[in-house]
C-alpha cells in the first residue's frame, strides 16, 4: 500500500508538471515579446531618440529616460552565447552614456550612445 501511494503521487506530480509548456507561459497577457531582430530595432531607435535630445539641448532626465527604455528593451535580446556576450558590452556603453549625462557631461554621453548604437547594429550580423 505504502509503494502504490507513493507510485500514484509520484504519477500525478509528473502529469502536472508536464501538462503545460513554459515557454507558451512565456508570452503572458500583459507582456509583450518581441523577436531579436525586433528588439534590437527598438534599441536603436531609442538610441537615436536619445542622441537626438542630447543635441536639442533636452534635460539630462530625458535623456536618461530614452536610454533606460533601450536597456530594456535589450533584454529581450536572447539568441545565443555570442548575442549575449556583445549585447553586454554595448549595454556597458549605455550605462556609461546614463552616468555621463547623470554628470552633466554631454559630449561623453553622445560619444557612448554612439558607441552602444555600433554595438548594437552589429548584433544584426551575428543572429
Amino acid at each position: 500500500m505504502k509503494i502504490l501511494k507513493s507510485a500514484v503521487v509520484a504519477f500525478s506530480l509528473a502529469i502536472a508538471m508536464g501538462s503545460f509548456s513554459t515557454t507558451a507561459l512565456a508570452c503572458e497577457s500583459g507582456r509583450t515579446c518581441y523577436t531579436p531582430k525586433q528588439a534590437i530595432k527598438l534599441v536603436e531607435d531609442n538610441i537615436k531618440a536619445a542622441q537626438a535630445a542630447v543635441a536639442s539641448g533636452s534635460q539630462a532626465e530625458d535623456v536618461i529616460d530614452l536610454v533606460k527604455k533601450a536597456l530594456d528593451y535589450s533584454k529581450e535580446i536572447n539568441a545565443n552565447d555570442v548575442v549575449d556576450r556583445n549585447r553586454s558590452k554595448a549595454n556597458n556603453h549605455l550605462k556609461a552614456a546614463i552616468k555621463a549625462a547623470k554628470e552633466g557631461n554631454l559630449t561623453e554621453t553622445t560619444e557612448h550612445l554612439n558607441a552602444g548604437e555600433k554595438g548594437f547594429a552589429a548584433l544584426n550580423g551575428m543572429l
